[in-house]
């Protein structure tokens, strides 16, 4: 039984021989890797590394897209005894910088000009890079800068004079060895190091693969940052399970690479999901009311059936026909769009609406939905198909101990807790005070043990009036409507909650023009009252069962949605609330100014 990272790919590559272990677009076309072809490669680069003068201990940067080449260069670094640093290609430059430099990285590999033109503007703050790696073809790579495949070839002339050094060196990882020093998103500051060992990722991946099913039958499709810690996790579990494993070519080509594919297996964030239902119901609405009605009923019966299904209620016989018609009718249709072949999808990285986990499960596609961090490897609970309870997080996984401080904050205990923060004693220190690791997270445990997640401990709302309201259940709900894109709700010291709210301007437009409503730009639109209280009419209408007191009462329209570029959201698209905050402040106090006034 594997106990490294390096000796799972040994034991994959030699149980799991198959002619397209990996899929990857190019120019049109899917193209196959063989799991001999990948393990060559894995072998080949890593040697090349080593033969650069890398070794146990060091650290390396990979700044690229999701591509077979980031994981064979990320197992590489593992066999060798080296420690990967991902970082998401959607950073800017002085962000690239910091992690570089704060991870005293030795090796930087970069996949493509975009990327290495951030680089090279840093490059002479990067005094302890001593090599750069790309993953271009050797006519496109940058002068000076050594490609991949020159650094295989080197490899491949070590394996032929040392033909056991490869595996005498993967063999040599020890457990906790660090496999990876994962850089946390920042949403309340600067990006931390987490030091991860290999089994910290090997305790997530074997018991998430003894609990959910993974098969060496099954297809999988690739979309999340490989720099996310989250589809990290699973690729090595993929791998562990000798899955195929194929590659989006990027998040908008999603849904077309979901027909070529058919994937049994995907791995997501709920924006993902949300985007997926206010499509469907964007073309329910437009419809005929004869499709309406069918639809509606449709949903109505799915969500019956689902509902004594999670029950393990008995089900009807009536009530079976007239689920195997709107499956006929209505879900089939849908279910087609996702390639047909779903056995099932996992949600992570921030909570899914629980409205939407039901629709999902009403059509007969079942979200997982997860719970973790980067500091915990990540999985910390996750529901399964025996254990499923849709709103929740599921249960704590086996061998991970979770328990709530007297505050509400969520703590836990295991093989899945990270080593430390890189260079912060002080916050390590904090981190796990008590024995127990501090999530940050607020929530309780269910009367069956089913965790469930309220809000981050420093979002939580506390008004004037001492009320305390967690904000992402409302923005969840808030952006289940379509005519609403994002939005961030507000109210912390204040007498009641208002919403900085992204609309949703392909439907905005549309109802603007319907209405008479004249508008010149994007900006014209979001001051027009008339919209305002369209907007502010909509959230009221998704939020019936909301407190008094948690209410959006007031909203103020941007004109543009949150950016990773100006700093507002995290790559994982995690919005920074004191950014936001402090960006709208002027237009926030002036609001609260004249419902003052005005009372």
């Amino acid at each position: 039984m594997a106990e490294t990272l390096a000796q799972v790919f040994l034991d994959t590559v030699k149980n799991y021989p198959k002619p397209d272990f990996m899929r990857f677009k190019k120019e049109g076309q899917y193209q196959p890797i063989s799991t001999e072809e990948f393990g060559r490669r894995v072998r080949n680069f890593c040697l090349g590394m080593r033969d650069l003068g890398l070794g146990r201990g060091d650290r390396i940067i990979i700044l690229s897209e999701n591509r077979p080449e980031w994981v064979i260069c990320d197992l590489a670094n593992l066999c060798l005894g080296a420690s990967t640093v991902p970082i998401y290609t959607s950073l800017v430059a002085e962000q690239i910088k910091y992690i570089i430099n704060d991870s005293d990285a030795k090796a930087v590999i970069v996949s493509n000009e975009e990327q290495w033109k951030k680089v090279e503007s840093i490059r002479p703050a990067l005094a302890k890079v001593r090599h750069f790696i790309t993953l271009m073809e050797q006519e496109q790579a940058p002068e000076g800068v050594l490609t991949a495949s020159k650094v295989m070839e080197r490899g491949e002339k070590l394996a032929a004079a040392d033909p056991g050094l490869f595996e005498s060196l993967a063999r040599a990882i020890q457990p906790e060895d660090e496999a990876s020093l994962i850089y946390t998103s920042g949403t309340t500051g600067v990006p931390k190091g987490v030091i991860l060992t290999h089994s910290n990722f090997l305790s997530n991946v074997k018991t998430v693969s003894e609990i959910i099913e993974f098969s060496d039958k099954d297809t999988v499709l690739s979309f999340l940052p490989l720099s996310h810690v989250l589809e990290r996790m699973v690729t090595f579990t993929y791998i562990y399970k000798g899955c195929y494993i194929c590659y989006a070519e990027s998040i908008e080509t999603v849904a077309e690479n979901l027909l070529e594919i058919q994937p049994n297996i995907m791995v997501s964030v709920p924006r993902v999901f949300e985007k997926i239902y206010a499509r469907v119901m964007d073309t329910v609405l437009s419809g005929s009311t004869l499709k309406k009605r069918i639809f509606f009923w449709a949903l109505k019966v799915g969500k019956e059936y689902g509902r004594k299904k999670l029950n393990r209620e008995p089900i009807s016989g009536g009530l079976q026909r007239k689920r195997n018609l709107a499956h006929k009718l209505v879900f089939s249709k849908i279910l087609e769009k996702t390639g047909g072949r779903v056995r099932f999808f996992v949600s992570g990285g921030a909570p899914l609406s629980k409205d939407i986990a039901e629709f999902f499960y009403a059509l007969g596609l079942v979200i997982l939905e997860g719970y973790g961090l980067t500091e915990t490897s990540p999985v910390i609970s996750v529901n399964t198909f025996d254990n499923i309870r849709l709103g929740t997080v599921g249960k704590p996984i086996p061998g991970v101990e979770v328990k709530i401080a007297p505050d509400g904050e969520i703590l836990t205990k295991g093989p899945h807790v990270m080593k430390a923060y890189y260079k912060k004693e002080a916050e390590t220190r904090e981190a796990f005070e008590g024995g127990w690791f501090h999530t940050g997270d607020i929530g309780h445990l269910d009367e069956d043990g089913f965790l469930v997640i309220t809000d981050r401990k420093k979002d939580i709302i506390v008004t004037a009036g001492g009320k305390n309201i967690a904000p992402q259940p409302i923005e969840n709900i808030v952006k289940t409507n379509p005519y609403i894109s994002n939005a961030v709700v507000i109210g912390d010291r204040r007498r009641f909650v208002c919403a900085l709210v992204v609309p949703n301007f392909e439907k905005l437009e549309e109802y603007a023009k319907s209405s008479g409503i004249a508008f010149t730009n994007r900006t014209d639109l979001v001051r027009n009252s008339a919209v305002a209280n369209f907007i502010r009419a909509e959230i009221e209408r998704a939020t019936p069962n909301l407190a008094s007191y948690e209410k959006v009462k007031r909203v103020i329209l941007l004109d543009r949605d949150f950016e990773i570029e100006k700093d507002e959201i995290t790559p994982t698209l995690k919005v920074k609330r004191n950014i936001i905050e402090q960006r709208y402040k002027a237009r926030i106090d002036a609001l609260y100014e004249e419902e003052k006034n005005s009372g």
